[in-house]
């Protein structure tokens, strides 16, 4: 595997943070803020500085490369595999009327099922349902393919997110890269480091991603009482208090933060499913437990590893970054000393994070974590 990164801050020139070697046919990862994926000039000189076929664009919350994290920069990591190889599909989600399992069980079905070994998903993250999507996109898997990704972002606006595959990034875009080949061997994990307080309360109405009642209450009322005098702040202001959200006959929780709210009946869109029944808490935490937590994750991912990873995709959720402030970058320092320095890191702050629990094959969606994608061939 040939791995070559560079990034561009603003007007600045290319700064390439590997050797800058021609390569043949690579993947190209591009993160960058939003309004810089906008402008057509930042989309023209990426494409003549990586003047490639299959190039995959995603905005961000922050973009990572190397031990850094940047915001409204633009992140370039171009894989070419030497053993293995990947193919790329999207669709939008305009095209199934905001319909994202269905999507998800379209798309799906075009990708090859012979050695598809793993499925990365990039997604529009502005009110996409992830649960759902995830939920339409393992309809074919049978556990014998593993999935992980995250949903793109847009700072802390939370106005719209762009993505794309070769075309212009765009609205509505749902991309899905599947890596093929007995070579590959990719790991996994994803943990918070979030503490629930509070009281336990119940799901009483809901549909989908939409919450309208804990408790037969109002939910944005309830969660605006605890909010107090951030209440004015949301859907930002949530980032900082997720909720804990253990479902119906299921022990492990997930967690769930706010993309919109809506005053008119009181309810709250989440980035996942938050069924009825379910029990939730409100969550918060300190800045050395996500750190803590993104050394755990790190552990995690490389647990039963067989050889040393060659590239890390990391998906961290935008609410981590607001709490960690200027020591953001700790958090990434803690997954390289777990994985080691030789490893080409890349991602984003997202909206959502995909990844199984640890020791399970079917993958949830997760807010609040940091979930890493770990691959050599």
């Amino acid at each position: 595997m040939k791995v070559v990164q560079a990034k561009k801050i603003k007007n600045s020139d290319w700064e390439y943070i590997s050797k800058n070697t021609p390569l043949k046919n690579p993947l190209v990862l591009v993160f960058g803020g939003r309004f810089e994926l906008e402008k057509q000039e930042v989309i023209d000189d990426i494409r003549k500085e990586f003047p490639y076929d299959n190039v995959v664009f995603g905005s961000t919350s922050g973009e990572i490369i190397g031990e850094n994290v940047f915001e409204t920069s633009i992140v370039v990591t171009a894989i070419e595999f030497e053993k293995s190889s990947f193919i790329v599909k999207t669709a939008n989600i305009f095209d199934f009327n905001k319909n994202a399992k269905q999507l998800g069980e379209n798309l799906i079905k075009e990708l090859p099922t012979e050695n598809l070994k793993h499925v990365f998903v990039l997604s529009e993250g502005s009110f996409v349902n992830g649960s759902a999507l995830i939920e339409g996109i393992e309809t074919s898997f049978n556990n014998k393919i593993s999935l992980t990704g995250g949903m793109c972002g847009d700072g802390s606006r939370f106005e719209k997110t762009l993505a794309s595959f070769k075309e212009n990034p765009k609205e509505g875009e749902i991309i899905i890269i599947g890596f093929y080949g007995d070579s590959l061997e990719i790991s996994f994990a994803s943990f918070g480091g979030w503490s629930p307080f509070g009281p336990e309360r119940i799901i009483t109405k809901s549909e989908g991603n939409v919450l309208f009642e804990i408790d037969n209450l109002p939910a944005l009322d309830l969660y605006s009482k605890y909010l107090g005098d951030k209440a004015s702040e949301l859907p930002q202001a949530s980032l900082l208090f997720p909720l804990n959200v253990t479902p119906k006959g299921k022990s492990k929780p997930v967690v769930r933060t706010i993309l919109s709210i809506n005053k008119e009946n009181n309810s709250m869109v989440l980035a996942g499913d938050v069924p009825e029944g379910s029990k939730v808490q409100l969550m918060m935490a300190s800045v050395d437990a996500i750190a803590d937590g993104a050394y755990e994750a790190a552990k995690l991912a490389m647990e039963n590893r067989k050889n040393e990873p060659q590239l890390a995709l990391l998906v961290s959720c935008i609410g981590r970054k607001l709490v960690m402030d200027q020591r953001v970058e700790e958090e990434i320092e803690e997954v390289m000393n777990v994985i080691g320095k030789q490893t080409s890191l890349t991602g984003f702050y997202s909206y959502g994070e995909m990844a199984p629990f640890h020791g399970e094959t079917a993958c949830e969606l997760h807010n609040q974590t940091m979930t890493l994608t770990l691959i050599s061939e």
